[in-house]
């Protein structure tokens, strides 16, 4: 009898934890979301001032290990962190942006990294990836997950200094927001010279090379088509068919590991954020 009220006490517990709705920090601790990084990376670069401020500031492409550190550190403390680990990463933010500043030009406009619009646009297309890759690998969030998900993934943003009532109120109004943002998008030469240094990884560690034709493919089909069509890459049927077996092969297998080693990442980087603070 003992045994019975231990066990049905158990999965009552187990059907409240189950019943909960899946928020920012369920999410963001899994290492198999930056499969959407390239994507994302490509959707920033779209937009022209975004395009041309990476270009002038920044050296992603040739040091790539290290800026997918520092992004995966910052979403990962926003995500799963505590309030030092977000303030951490948000001074570390401030002193990166500061520079990050550049007059119109004839060819291309005005440009910072403080600018609110450009701010919505790079937490907008971390948002889309994230969501697609999730949706991917675990199948599509019920209702009040995914309305949760979406109001936390906010603070993505606001560490950025993007002003909180900038975040459209709900998907819908994200959805009308990112078909017109996607419409607007002007892939400059400057943009694709970027995109083509960055996904041949000549500059990468020995892994991160190995690893690059997935993360390439993974990149290429995750993209909105006039995207794809305008950084001048192309998603044949052959290779569509190579990353659904991909993608459905990792959703067979990755949800069933344990959340240890599902957490892996995400526990490696806030110790290293941690110890980086404290020396």
């Amino acid at each position: 009898m003992i045994l019975q009220r231990t066990l049905r006490r158990t999965l009552r517990r187990t059907s409240r934890r189950i019943s909960q709705p899946l928020g920012l920090a369920d999410i963001g601790g899994e290492w198999i979301m930056p499969i959407g990084g390239g994507c994302a990376i490509l959707l920033q670069l779209a937009e022209p001032s975004v395009g041309r401020g990476v270009a002038d500031h920044s050296d992603f492409a040739a040091r790539p290990y290290d800026r997918l550190v520092n992004t995966l550190t910052y979403v990962t403390a926003v995500a799963c962190g505590d309030a030092a680990d977000i303030r951490a990463v948000h001074r570390s933010i401030g002193r990166a942006h500061a520079p990050v500043r550049g007059d119109a030009t004839d060819a291309s406009p005005g440009y910072s990294a403080f600018d609110a619009d450009l701010q919505l646009w790079v937490t907008a297309t971390l948002y889309w990836t994230a969501s697609r890759v999730h949706e991917r690998v675990f199948g599509p969030l019920d209702a009040a997950s995914a309305d949760r998900f979406y109001r936390e993934f906010a603070a993505i943003g606001t560490s950025l200094q993007l002003p909180q009532n900038a975040w459209p109120a709900d998907r819908a109004a994200f959805s009308a927001y990112w078909d017109g943002a996607v419409a607007a998008l002007r892939v400059t030469q400057q943009a694709r010279v970027v995109a083509r240094e960055l996904l041949s990884a000549r500059s990468a560690p020995v892994w991160m090379r190995v690893a690059m034709p997935w993360a390439r493919l993974a990149t290429v089909a995750l993209l909105p088509e006039p995207v794809r069509a305008a950084f001048g890459l192309r998603l044949s049927e052959r290779n569509r068919l190579r990353y659904e077996r991909m993608m459905s092969l990792t959703a067979a297998i990755y949800p069933r590991l344990p959340l240890r080693v599902r957490h892996l990442v995400r526990d490696r980087l806030l110790r290293r954020l941690r110890a980086t603070s404290v020396s």
